[in-house]
């Protein structure tokens, strides 16, 4: 197994984290030989798995799925460490921001046998997940985009319509009708609105957009929308870029001129926002926000908090003319060490099947990656009176929306080490968002060992 010094050691860290926080449990050791193991990180999701499973076990007699589902950090955790251990699944969700590393690992499993057909799927999902060997790591399994969530109860008393939020427009100069909007509808504790004489920046009770933290290396949630509608892109290239380019003056100009929101009081500060206790929908939630940008994962999730009246709209259209969203899609993953490859196979050929999507869909908790699935999710929606068309718009309007995709490198781990604490100093510390330079450099020497 080709694995890399650098990444021994990260791994072993995290296998240390493991021993204290407990084993993995449902991995492939000590599964029956009839039994497939599969991990999922969504709580939301797992009955529209469990439902595909039981369809599944059907058409499969004396073949079993063992579902195992974890929160977010832990899944990570236990999975990295699941893969020392030799405890790791047969199957995993897989994230296109972790592609990268896994790659790097040489621990998934190729599924070019599968027939992995891209044209049965949403546009660019399948091809994400091609290695630079060429062979397939994973098989799609849903997508999601970015929109603007926003308290209907707080826009309307700021005399903001529904038409209006999907309308706005920014610019890095003076942040156009966005950052108008925005400052309208934040209120200081003497009730003084942001774009109102006497604003008390310091001492603020609403904030007009709630904080997803500094953006890490991606801003999927925070900055990205900004940042690709002026243009700006990840990396050389779309896939496997060897150059990286928060160098660009662009970008620098974006991220200065997005947490420069912090600073007139308008974007709750760093502070605010930890990725547990208080992320943006609790924000928006409490009261102490009345915008948010959030994925499709969470719609769910905001249209289901009591006594929270939620609107959604599209992405601030930006300097380019067009609207921009990161659009990301998970896939299944099946690990090379794992117990019993050959029902992984089939059970991951099932997970993407438009069967299995279309059941999937049919839960109204994700858009599944097959047009059928996405479909089914849409309807699914419709019955609860959810409005999905700022999630499900940029997809289909290529002429005024642009989407793009994680970006996909060598060496993800150490992209994410270097970006986040640089992206906090700017955020939190007002450090110069020139210092990027040195960051990227940083970077682009790693990409280039």
């Amino acid at each position: 197994m080709r694995i890399r010094t650098r990444t021994v050691v990260a791994l072993t860290g995290a296998l240390a984290l493991s021993l204290v926080t407990g084993c993995a449990q449902g991995g492939a050791a000590g599964a029956g030989a009839n039994t497939v193991t599969y991990w999922l990180w969504d709580a939301n999701q797992l009955p529209a798995y469990q439902a595909c499973a039981k369809d599944f076990e059907k058409q499969n007699p004396g073949l079993d799925v063992k579902i195992t589902q974890m929160g977010w950090a832990d899944y990570w955790t236990k999975l990295t460490a699941s893969f020392i251990a030799g405890t790791e699944p047969d199957v995993f969700t897989d994230h296109i921001q972790k592609f990268g590393q896994f790659a790097d690992l040489n621990v998934l499993e190729p599924l070019d046998d599968l027939g992995i057909d891209e044209s049965a799927y949403q546009p660019g999902l399948a091809a994400n997940w091609t290695g630079q060997d060429g062979h397939r790591y994973g098989a799609p399994k849903d997508w999601d985009t970015v929109a603007l969530f926003y308290n209907k109860k707080l826009t309307e008393k700021a005399g903001l319509a529904a038409e209006e939020m999907g309308d706005l427009s920014w610019n890095p100069e003076d942040g156009g009708t966005f950052e108008k909007a925005i400052a309208h509808l934040t209120v200081d504790k003497n009730g003084r609105r942001g774009d109102e004489e006497g604003f008390d920046r310091k001492n603020v009770e609403v904030y007009g957009l709630a904080t997803g933290g500094a953006g890490d290396s991606d801003g999927q949630t925070t900055w990205s929308p900004f940042a690709a509608s002026a243009g700006w892109k990840y990396t050389d290239k779309a896939r496997w870029g060897t150059e990286y380019q928060y160098d660009s003056k662009t970008f620098q100009k974006v991220v200065d001129w997005y947490f420069g929101l912090a600073k007139k009081g308008y974007l709750a500060p760093f502070t605010d926002y930890t990725d547990g206790a208080n992320p943006a929908n609790a924000q928006v939630a409490s009261g102490r926000a009345a915008t948010a940008f959030d994925g499709a994962w969470m719609i769910s999730t905001y249209y289901g908090t009591k006594g929270l009246d939620v609107g959604t709209a599209v992405t601030p259209a930006g300097p380019t003319g067009k609207r921009a969203t990161m659009m990301n899609g998970l896939a299944d993953s099946i690990t090379k060490n794992a117990h019993n490859k050959a029902g992984a196979k089939k059970w991951v050929r099932y997970l993407a099947s438009d069967e299995c999507q279309r059941t999937v869909g049919g839960y109204g908790i994700v858009f599944p990656a097959t047009p059928g699935g996405t479909e089914a999710a849409v309807a699914a929606y419709e019955k609860k009176d959810i409005d999905v068309s700022a999630f499900t718009g940029p997809v289909a309007d290529k002429k005024d929306f642009t989407t793009f995709s994680f970006p996909v490198t060598d060496y993800a781990a150490d992209v994410y080490a270097l970006m986040r604490p640089a992206m906090q100093d700017v955020f939190a510390n007002n450090a110069p968002v020139k210092g990027l330079t040195k960051t990227n450099d940083q970077i682009n020497f790693i990409l280039g060992q």
